[in-house]
Order: C-alpha cells, then sequence, then structure tokens
C-alpha cells in the first residue's frame, strides 16, 4: 500500500503522523514516501522524488491518499496510479470533496481507519 499524502511544505506531524497510524492499521505493508524525506532541498532533487515516488507506485496493490487539504504531489500520485489501474481510496477529513478526487478513487472516506478497513 503506498501512502500518498502532503509532505512538502508540512511539519514532522502533519507529513508523518497519519502514515504511522496507517502502518500500525495496515501492520506495516506499506510503502511510505517518507523514506525519502527531501523536505527543504527538494529543488536539488525533483528527479529522484517523482521517479522514487513513481517506482513506489508501479510496485504497489493499492494507494491510500490523505487529502487534509489540496496537495500537487498527491493528486499526481492519485493521477499516476489511476492510469496504472491501481486502485486508490482517498481520505477527505473535512471539507468538500474535489470532483476529480471522487472519479479517481474507488472510494472517498472522512475517517482513516474507515478507508483502510475498506482496503483489506
Amino acid at each position: 500500500m503506498y501512502l500518498a499524502g502532503p509532505i512538502q511544505g508540512r511539519t514532522d506531524s502533519e507529513a508523518k503522523d497519519w502514515r504511522n497510524v496507517a502502518r500500525v492499521l495496515l501492520r506495516g505493508n506499506v510503502l511510505d514516501p517518507m523514506v525519502r524525506d527531501y523536505r527543504g532541498c527538494e529543488g536539488e532533487n525533483v528527479r529522484a522524488i517523482v521517479e522514487g515516488d513513481k517506482a513506489d507506485i508501479r510496485t504497489c496493490g493499492a494507494v491510500l491518499a490523505y487529502c487534509p487539504h489540496p496537495s500537487v504531489g498527491t493528486s499526481m500520485e492519485i493521477h499516476y496510479a489511476w492510469t496504472l489501474r491501481i486502485p486508490v481510496v482517498s481520505v477527505v477529513p473535512a471539507g468538500p470533496v474535489s470532483p476529480w478526487l471522487r472519479y479517481h478513487s474507488i472510494g472517498v472516506f472522512r475517517d482513516l481507519a474507515a478507508a483502510i478497513a475498506d482496503l483489506q
């Protein structure tokens, strides 16, 4: 399971807390792009960031996308998975859900645990 969600410009807590919960609920069976934490030096590592994320997505069985607010990287990861016919389940904790997100997700949930339960 690939963990897509905002990283750039996010605090450690914002980028990691939901991923740590997901890792526990998924019993560690995750591909987490935070292992390649390029925050603060994104400009020098564009290729490494994008190619690393795309490689992980190509090898995953599904994508769990945490979308507390719009994120270009997360949106690109969702679309990339969708083009490869890899299922995407999205979590939008609050607020309106974009029609684009609904279209590219097999399910949209308000709660991380509910989304993970749906994937299992």
